[in-house]
């Protein structure tokens, strides 16, 4: 993998204001990357590309990332970003919304990494529940929405992503067949790893 491009990537999408993976979440999910060696990870929000190639150097010989990208402008960039770090054999995007193809999807992941619209988490949570192996991990990003969702935060604009992040949490920590974490790095991490797959 070319650091040297890499690195252009992250400050080009930063001068952009473009989100992508913040350092202290992306040191924590390459630590989970690191240990669990995935063959098959799945992202649901490409953007730039920048995330899926910083994983990609964790896969397994011969892994793949499946990531799911709407934006056409952001889908060109990625397809760019991709192959000037040149991991396209690693990298396959799907071009899309990720509720109209995650139903499509027939894979079976050892990792899902969720960083998309907020208001979909739930539907983004119950498709990664089917599609993930048994001791796979499912990650969602800025779970904490910058702390509203943690709080009494109820105005207008923001509050199907408010309520449905809220949703989010509380599936993932009732239901018993994940253990899951939440951490303050970035805008909130959520850590889910699945116990056992019989009853979801």
């Amino acid at each position: 993998m070319n650091k040297i491009e890499l690195l252009k990537i992250k400050e080009k999408a930063l001068e952009d204001h473009i989100p992508i993976i913040m350092d202290d979440t992306l040191e924590v999910v390459s630590n989970i990357l690191k240990e669990k060696e995935p063959q098959r990870i799945l992202e649901i929000g490409t953007a730039v590309g920048y995330s899926a190639i910083c994983f990609s150097e964790y896969l397994q010989e011969g892994g793949k990332i499946d990531t799911i990208e709407r934006e056409i402008d952001r889908i060109v960039q990625a397809k760019q970003n991709i192959k000037k770090v040149q991991v396209e054999e690693k990298i396959n995007i799907y071009e899309g919304d990720a509720v109209e193809i995650l139903p499509t999807l027939k894979e079976s992941y050892d990792v899902v990494f969720i960083d998309a619209a907020k208001g979909k988490y739930p539907f983004f949570l119950n498709e990664a529940m089917r599609m993930i192996k048994v001791d796979g991990v499912i990650i969602a990003d800025n779970v904490l929405y910058k702390g509203y969702v943690m709080s009494d935060y109820n105005k207008h604009k923001q509050r199907t992503a408010v309520r449905n992040l809220r949703e989010y949490i509380a599936k993932i920590t009732q239901n018993p067949n994940l253990e899951t974490e939440i951490l303050e790095v970035g805008d909130g991490l959520a850590i889910s790893k699945v116990k056992n797959l019989s009853k979801v």
